[in-house]
């Protein structure tokens, strides 16, 4: 039986206030505003041949329950880390601290609005 490699992608949601610091003044994005964040995580792998997956979205949800804690209704720009919190640098702070977690991790994704994203694959 030939092993299967897939991709699987569990997301979840916050509620964040932030600015970005550094863009010039008269920038609408360094005055104080908030998203409903929308991340996803990839991670890819070989199925288990017996189990049929490659791992439980539950465990999934569950290494991201700290991460989801540390952001949700927080102003981000107080967060170690976070204090020029684009996009960018938002989605390698959230693969930093789950990559230990998920070996098998493969990308962060984090949208900020409905038709703006930022996808990271790792350092």
């Amino acid at each position: 039986m030939r092993i299967m490699r897939v991709e699987l992608v569990k997301e979840f949601t916050f509620e964040a206030a932030h600015r970005l610091p550094r863009l010039p003044k008269t920038h609408k994005c360094r005055r104080l505003h908030g998203h409903s964040f929308r991340v996803e995580v990839h991670v890819e792998g070989e199925c288990d041949p017996d189990l049929g997956w490659l791992i439980d979205y539950a465990d999934i949800a569950k290494a991201c329950a700290p991460v989801h804690r540390a952001l949700d209704h927080y102003y981000l720009n107080e967060i170690p880390g976070l204090e020029n919190p684009t996009s960018e640098n938002l989605a390698r702070w959230i693969w930093q601290r789950l990559k230990p977690k998920l070996p098998i991790l493969n990308a962060i994704v984090v949208h900020e609005t409905c038709n703006a994203r930022a996808v990271y694959r790792g350092e």
